[in-house]
C-alpha cells in the first residue's frame, strides 16, 4: 500500500517553496541525517519530468524524492551506499496497513512487555519511566503517579541501585560489535562500544525487542525493526537533561526536562536512561498513526529490478550499491530527470553516524566505497579523492540524460575546495550538452533539519539545476531568491 499525503497532492507552485512545512506524518518518522524539504522535490519533479519518465536520485537518503516520484505517477530509481535508507524508503513508499502494525504491536507486548517493564520496577513493583544518571552515578527516579500522568521523582532505592547492577555486566548476544572510527567531530573512536552507548539494561531489552520481532510474520518485521533503530538513540545514555530552560527570558524553570541524542556519539556527563518499552512503544504508535491520517493512492505502483523500471515494466527499484557501480548500468540518453542530494564534503558522515541504525538491523555498510570527506584519518577520505568521485559521478549523469533532461544537485559545503568538482562540471558541462541555469537557496521549516553553522559554512543549502539548455524557464526563476551564478563559498 502506498500513502499520499494531502498536503502534497495538489500541485505547488514556485512560491511554496519559501515556505515549506514541517515534517510530519512518515516524513517525520525517523531520525535520518540531512533530511531536505519535501516541497521542492515535489516542484522540481513536476516541472521537469513528465509522467511516466523516469527519475534517479543516486544518493537516495531518507527516500523523500522516492515517494514524491512514486505519487507523481513517474518510473523512478533511487540508490543508496547507507542500509538503513534504502530500507527506510522501502518502508516510506510501500508502508504495511495499519492493522499489521497493531497486530504486531500486540504480539510483541504479549511477548516481552512485562519482562522489559519488570527491569525497570520499583520496590513497589511501579515500572520507572527515567532515570537521571550523573558520571555513572544514579540521582534520580523518575515515574507516574497513574492518575493524571504528572511527573513523580524520587532518590534511588537500594532496590532500584540492586536492579540495575543486576543487568550492569549483560553483554550483547544477537548484535554484532559496532565499526567505530577515530572521528572527534562526532565524538567516536575505535574502542567505543555498545557497552558505552547503552546501559546493561537497555542493551538485554534491545534484544527482547529483537527477539519477539523475529516471531512476527514477516509482512510485519521489517517496520518494528525500522520502528527500534527509529527509537534506539531514545534509549541510549545519549539522552541529556535540560535544565534552566528560560533563563535568557528572566524565567528561569528549574524543572529537568528530558532532551534527545544529538548528532554523534556524545554521553553528557548528566543524562537519561529511559525506559526502552516505552521508547518502542511510542515509536510504533507514531508510526500507525501516520499510516492511518494518510490517504491512500489510487494505484500502489510496482516495485521492480533497475533493467524492469529502465523497461517500462515496473514502476520504481530502491536499489542498496554504490551509485558509481549501478548508474552506468541505467541505459544513456533515457532519463528525464537527476535529482539528488549527494554528500556534502566533510558535513555528515553518512554511515558513521547510521552505524547504530545498522547495527540494530543487522547490516554491514560497505564504509570503503561511501563517497564523503571523513576526519577519521583511517578511512582516508580525503576532499581530493571526493572531488574526483563527484566529477565521476557527474559524468556518468550527464550521459544518462535524455537531450531535454535536468540535473537538480541540493548541495552546501564549508570550504571552496569541495565545491571544485561542481566549478570545473559546470565549466564543462557544454561539453556534455548541458548547461548550467542556476541556482536557488533551499528554505527549511523552524522545526526541520538544523544548517551547517561550522565558521565559513554557508548558511543555507541550494539546488543548482542543469539541463540541455543553460536557459532557465519561468517555473526555475519564479522560484524564491533565483539567481544564475554558482553560490560563492567563504574560504
Amino acid at each position: 500500500m502506498q500513502l499520499t499525503f494531502p498536503e502534497f497532492v495538489t500541485p505547488l507552485t514556485a512560491s511554496t517553496l519559501a515556505d515549506p512545512a514541517a515534517y510530519r506524518g512518515l516524513y517525520a518518522f525517523h531520525k535520518y541525517w540531512g533530511k531536505k524539504p519535501a516541497e521542492p522535490m515535489r516542484y522540481l519533479i513536476q516541472q521537469l519530468s513528465q509522467k511516466g519518465g523516469l527519475v534517479v536520485d543516486p544518493f537516495l537518503g531518507s527516500g523523500i524524492s522516492a515517494l514524491e516520484a512514486v505519487q507523481l505517477r513517474r518510473r523512478f530509481v533511487g540508490i543508496d551506499i547507507n542500509p538503513i535508507g534504502v530500507r527506510l524508503t522501502r518502508m516510506l513508499v510501500s508502508p504495511p496497513a495499519a492493522s499489521v502494525l497493531h497486530d504486531a504491536l500486540e504480539r510483541v507486548s504479549t511477548l516481552v512487555k512485562e519482562a522489559i517493564l519488570d527491569s525497570y520496577a520499583t520496590a513497589e513493583k511501579k515500572p520507572a519511566t527515567h532515570y537521571v544518571w550523573c558520571n555513572g552515578v544514579m540521582e534520580k527516579v523518575w515515574l507516574t503517579n497513574g492518575y493524571n500522568r504528572n511527573r513523580v521523582e524520587l532518590p534511588p532505592s537500594e532496590h532500584d541501585l540492586a536492579l540495575v547492577e543486576r543487568f550492569a555486566s549483560y553483554q550483547p548476544q544477537r548484535l554484532r560489535a559496532p565499526r567505530f572510527f577515530t572521528n572527534s567531530r562526532i565524538n567516536s573512536s575505535p574502542s567505543l562500544t555498545l557497552k558505552d552507548l547503552f546501559t546493561g539494561r537497555a542493551l538485554r531489552n534491545i534484544e527482547l525487542l529483537l527477539a519477539a520481532i523475529d516471531d512476527l510474520p514477516k509482512a510485519a518485521q521489517e517496520p518494528m525493526r525500522l520502528a527500534l533503530t527509529a527509537a534506539v538513540g531514545q534509549m541510549s545514555k545519549m539522552v541529556f537533561a535540560i535544565t534552566g530552560r528560560g533563563k535568557t527570558t528572566g524565567v528561569s524553570n528549574k524543572r529537568m526536562e528530558v532532551g534527545s541524542w544529538v548528532i554523534g556519539y556524545w554521553r553528557p556527563a548528566q543524562h537519561f536512561e529511559i525506559n526502552v518499552w516505552n521508547c518502542f512503544e511510542h515509536r510504533v504508535q507514531k508510526l500507525i498513526k501516520a499510516v492511518e491520517q494518510s490517504k491512500p493512492a489510487q494505484d500502489s505502483g510496482k516495485a521492480g529490478g533497475l533493467p524492469a523500471v529502465c523497461a517500462g515494466g515496473a514502476d520504481y527499484a530502491i536499489l542498496a550499491g554504490d551509485c558509481l557501480a549501478l548508474l552506468p548500468q541505467i541505459p544513456d540518453k533515457s532519463v528525464d530527470l537527476i535529482i539528488t542530494d549527494p554528500p556534502h564534503g566533510d558535513r555528515i558522515p553518512y554511515l558513521e553516524l547510521s552505524e547504530m541504525w545498522n547495527v540494530i538491523l543487522g547490516e554491514e555498510p560497505p564504509f570503503e566505497s561511501e563517497i564523503v570527506v571523513s576526519n577519521a584519518k583511517e578511512r582516508v577520505k580525503k576532499t581530493h579523492d571526493y572531488n574526483q568521485a563527484m566529477s565521476r559521478f557527474l559524468q556518468i549523469a550527464s550521459r544518462k540524460l535524455s537531450d531535454s533532461g535536468s540535473l537538480v544537485l541540493f548541495f552546501n559545503a564549508r570550504t571552496k575546495e569541495s565545491w571544485k568538482f561542481l566549478e570545473s562540471f559546470s565549466g564543462s558541462a557544454n561539453k556534455a550538452g548541458m548547461g548550467y541555469c542556476g541556482c536557488f537557496p533551499l528554505v527549511y521549516s523552524a522545526a526541520s533539519v538544523v544548517q551547517d553553522n561550522r565558521e565559513g559554512a554557508l548558511r543555507v543549502d541550494y539546488g543548482l539545476v542543469f539541463s540541455g539548455s543553460a536557459v532557465a524557464s519561468p517555473s526555475l526563476t519564479d522560484i524564491p531568491g533565483w539567481m544564475p551564478s554558482l553560490p560563492t563559498p567563504k574560504e
